[in-house]
């Protein structure tokens, strides 16, 4: 009897092989360089693969994933990626995609206590909440609220990006990269802009860097 993870591995080679069918050198290809022009900000979701909704390619899309899309100034996880997308692939756009019925989103606006881990993790989303309350109190729609809090959040991701000397520096330097704040649809998987900044938007004063050198 196969198992569930011995199905991966069968799957796996009936890829590859279907991979190299259909094109001899692929592999060869991916082996040598890597040039994508994204950097791809997602939820862990396992519902929202990156290259499946957007029909890219492997070696197109850098991705990275964690619960409900967020960009933490104090993640290395986060900010190496960040780094090594923007400074060393040279991407042209990051993009933070949230989705709709995000459940850390959910979680986050709700008062249960999910241990200390997760708890500080979503402390950052009810943070989001708490800057646009009174926007969200006024809709009485628990499922609007819902949605509108995940573009929100998003929106607040694409802000944090915004706020480090990575990004400032290849915008200052290089005029890259775009930054983009999209939503998905679970329900019909249709991604929808909901915000978006160009090289050197402006941003807060306090958060700009005025010495940055070009590395």
């Amino acid at each position: 009897m196969v198992t569930s993870y011995q199905k991966l591995l069968l799957e796996n080679k009936a890829w590859a092989q279907e991979a190299v069918e259909d094109d001899p050198d692929f592999f060869n290809r991916l082996a040598n360089i890597q040039t994508p022009d994204f950097l791809w900000i997602g939820c862990s979701d396992s519902r929202v693969p990156a290259n499946e909704i957007t029909g890219t390619k492997p070696g197109e899309i850098f991705v990275h994933r964690n619960i409900a899309n967020l960009v933490i100034h104090t993640d290395v996880n986060l900010l190496s990626v960040l780094e090594y997308a923007v400074a060393h692939l040279k991407v042209k756009h990051v993009i933070v995609c949230g989705h709709y019925g995000c459940g850390g989103v959910k979680a986050a606006m709700s008062n249960h206590d999910y241990k200390q881990v997760l708890n500080m993790w979503l402390r950052n989303i009810k943070d989001v909440y708490h800057l646009h309350s009174e926007e969200l109190k006024g809709i009485a729609n628990d499922e609007a609220r819902f949605d509108r809090l995940v573009e929100l959040n998003v929106v607040e991701q694409v802000l944090h990006l915004a706020k480090t000397s990575i990004i400032q520096r290849a915008w200052r330097h290089e005029q890259r990269p775009h930054l983009h704040g999209w939503v998905y649809g679970l329900k019909d998987g249709l991604i929808k802009p909901v915000f978006e900044m160009e090289p050197n938007a402006p941003i807060n004063p306090l958060y700009t860097y005025d010495d940055l050198s070009a590395s």
